[in-house]
């Protein structure tokens, strides 16, 4: 038995859900696969907003009767929505958060403290302030967190949706079916793991399984024999166990071009509802490259048409 059939063997559980919002539209749109996997999972939603330091919005000193008060005002209105949230969420067992200081140390220490298998955000896709979930901090969060992390992308087709709903009372229990799910792989260490939860899910939801290996440096091997792409399909094929307990077949995939580009492509094409995807440690410092290679990740996430899953590798 490989390492890929011994983790097949149990089903993926996820008790503990976080959730991040920054109380945006992005953040609604995130919203519905939260309740969604909770209600699948029978998992418990802990909803969390951060605060950032005073620093980060106001660089000159301020007097700290002043700061203070600026504070309690934020901290007060992001109680008053947090709890409004909360009120929306009575249908769900769920906990609410609001802390403060900087956004990965604070759900960081959540998800090690509550146990967190999946954590949930909304992603703008630019950079800013005044925003929970957004371009850099989004990704430092995926390569951060030591859960694997379901981030929504701007282009994800369910915002238009959410925001005409965004003002409802409490919510209706919605059931989103993944049918299609979409991985890739460059047969990096974590590898394994990040297949063996596209595999766990597909079968969760009874879903159809691409996977997917891009060569992005081919140099002069294109007339070996084997060439790239076969031995592409091999590594694929052994990273798949013998039976999988899939409902359907699992095609692979090996394509020349840009990871990122033929990602977004390739998972179009498949009219994907989720992408996995395998990141690498930021080990300390955002500048780090990802698992497929430089801003992949991130370039991915932003484009998608559908949530994008990561699954952190080892730290360095």
């Amino acid at each position: 038995m490989n390492l890929l059939e011994e983790k097949l063997e149990t089903a993926i559980a996820i008790q503990n859900i976080l959730f991040a919002t920054d109380f945006s539209e992005v953040s609604e749109a995130a919203l519905p696969f939260v309740t969604a996997l909770s209600l699948r999972y029978g998992s418990t939603v802990h909803v969390a907003h951060v605060l950032p330091d005073a620093t980060l919005v106001r660089p000159s000193p301020v007097d700290p009767v002043i700061f203070g008060s600026i504070y309690e005002q934020a901290h007060s209105a992001a109680q008053e929505k947090i709890q409004r949230l909360s009120d929306r969420l009575r249908g769900f067992p769920h906990q609410t958060y609001v802390r403060h200081g900087k956004v990965c140390d604070a759900l960081s220490e959540i998800i090690r403290g509550q146990k967190i298998d999946l954590l949930v955000a909304g992603t703008h896709g630019r950079t800013g302030l005044g925003k929970l979930v957004m371009g850099s901090v989004a990704e430092e969060i995926f390569r951060q967190a030591a859960c694997p992390v379901l981030t929504v992308g701007p282009r994800v087709a369910s915002t238009q949706g959410v925001r005409e709903a965004r003002h409802g009372h409490e919510l209706s229990p919605i059931q989103i079916k993944f049918r299609h799910i979409f991985c890739a792989t460059d047969f990096k260490p974590n590898s394994v793991e990040t297949v063996s939860y596209a595999v766990s899910l597909a079968r969760e939801f009874q879903a159809r399984l691409t996977l997917l290996h891009v060569i992005e440096n081919y140099g002069d091997r294109l007339h070996e024999h084997p060439g790239p792409i076969d031995i592409a399909l091999q590594k694929m094929e052994e990273l798949l166990p013998g039976d999988a307990g899939l409902h359907y077949p699992p095609e692979l995939l090996a394509e020349f071009g840009s990871p990122a580009e033929v990602i977004l492509q390739a998972a179009s094409e498949c009219d994907s509802d989720l992408v996995v995807l395998g990141v690498q440690s930021a080990a300390g410092h955002i500048g780090a490259a990802t698992h497929l290679g430089g801003s992949t990740a991130h370039r991915v996430v932003v484009g998608a048409n559908c949530p994008v899953l990561t699954v952190r590798g080892p730290s360095e």
